[in-house]
């Protein structure tokens, strides 16, 4: 996503831009694919930082005018409800602020005033400087928050879609991940993320961009200082005045010189397992209608790699059907997250691996039923991912999904015409990988 708006961006001016991508199809950690006759969405559970069509401020706003593409083309559905659920509270939300810190007063009274000041400390806060500095996100809340279970609720869900950080969050990060999730929400197009895919292929198309599948980067080569091209998979190379890379500030330093990178850049390990399930009815038909779950089982909640091969302490449970549409999906579909252990999955034999995901498919499901209606009688049709289905798809080392805990904020790579841009430059979310992509080519390329 990253990619294609800076490509976007860099083909309106008129420059000469060509997107290189290993794979059949485009859309990296938000891509999509067709399995058994059905559509899948790889990733996309929201997109964050909904907007109503016509808002003049905010992130999705700015993103498409830098695009030159109009609200229709997302296409955005709002989502109905969402919820945080721990032993002994839930607090819902909404796309309306107001409703969460409501739910805040009514849990936590005597956590409220400490909770308005954090809102404010948040909204004075300029977490899109390229050059700020890390701060504890735990530390910043504890100093407003005195409550632990609180502080672990406001966390879960913005941890499950932003960090890559275990236990803990860059303030920054915090901030982004607040405001986009309980500021401004959750929508999602109604065909899924193919949809603004093709958008951007279009768009970039008719401003006469070159995008190539299968053309895997194998190496960068530099002189000087400077990358001066890149070799392809099959041996091509092609030469560049400059280079944008999305794959990840590991993958990207490996690519310049992958027995000894300039800089150490450790990536990162926090990945995932998915069940996704297909059922014959909507979910709301067998009484769930929450569009999000985030949930932790343990009073204290818990964001690391797991020993084990998946945490079952934890996770997001996901209705695609559970959004304001106006017309319904063709199919019902309840998608599981849990954490997982990179490692494990990635060594594990072909034969013991597909009976591994069928075993631990089953125990996250059952995990979840503590807090959705049980399913099980109306699944037609099953698919997991693992970090090593990532791993496969993307390229990132340990099928890390969130990059490396250190993020390169302004994008400056070793080599003076190389930059980062998408996970490890640090804006997360779909919009904030978008707005990663043009605001790098913005500073670095259309100055």
């Amino acid at each position: 996503m990253s990619g294609l708006s800076a490509g976007v961006r860099l083909a309106y001016y008129e420059k000469k831009v060509c997107i290189l991508e290993r794979h059949t199809t485009i859309g990296g950690l938000n891509s999509f694919y067709r399995l058994r006759r059905r559509n899948y969405d790889v990733g996309l559970h929201a997109i964050t930082n909904y907007a109503e069509p016509g808002t003049k401020q905010g992130p999705l706003s700015k993103l498409l005018r830098q695009l030159r593409m109009t609200w229709e083309d997302f296409d955005l559905r709002p989502q109905l409800r969402s919820s945080i659920v721990f032993p002994d509270c839930t607090l819902f939300f909404t796309n309306q602020f107001s409703f969460l810190t409501e739910q805040v007063a009514s849990a936590f009274p005597s956590q409220i005033d400490g909770f308005r000041r954090l809102v404010q400390r948040i909204a004075d806060h300029d977490a899109l400087n390229l050059e700020r500095t890390v701060l504890s996100a735990r530390q910043v809340v504890s100093e407003y928050i005195r409550d632990p279970l609180l502080v672990d609720m406001l966390f879960c869900p913005l941890m499950f879609y932003g960090s890559a950080t275990p236990k803990d969050m860059d303030f920054n990060q915090f901030v982004i991940m607040f405001k986009s999730i309980f500021h401004e929400g959750f929508g999602r197009p109604f065909a899924g993320i193919r949809l603004i895919l093709k958008k951007l292929v279009k768009h970039f198309r008719s401003f006469g961009g070159d995008l190539r599948l299968r053309a895997g980067v194998s190496q960068i080569q530099h002189r000087d200082g400077r990358a001066t091209c890149v070799t392809l998979d099959d041996g091509t190379q092609i030469e560049a005045d400059n280079i944008l890379s999305s794959a990840g500030a590991a993958e990207t330093l490996r690519l310049i010189d992958p027995e000894n990178p300039p800089v150490k850049a450790p990536p990162g390990d926090i990945s995932f397992v998915e069940s996704i399930s297909v059922l014959d009815c909507p979910p709301a038909e067998l009484g769930h209608r929450d569009t999000i779950v985030f949930y932790s089982d343990s009073p204290q909640f818990h964001y690391e790699r797991p020993e084990e091969p998946v945490d079952l302490r934890s996770g997001i449970i996901c209705s695609p059907n559970n959004f304001d549409y106006t017309e319904p999906l063709e199919d019902g579909r309840i998608r599981i997250t849990a954490l997982a252990n990179p490692h494990y999955w990635m060594n594990l034999p072909e034969d013991q691996y597909v009976s591994e995901k069928q075993h631990w498919n089953d125990r996250i499901v059952s995990s979840a039923l503590q807090h959705i209606p049980d399913f099980r009688g109306r699944v037609i049709d099953t698919d997991v991912f693992t970090p090593r289905t990532i791993r496969r798809f993307t390229g990132h080392l340990n099928g890390c999904v969130y990059g490396a805990p250190e993020k390169w904020v302004n994008g400056q790579t070793p080599l003076s015409n190389l930059f980062l841009c998408g996970t490890d430059q640090g804006f997360l979310g779909i919009v904030g990988a978008m707005l990663s992509g043009i605001t790098i080519a913005n500073r670095h390329l259309l100055k």
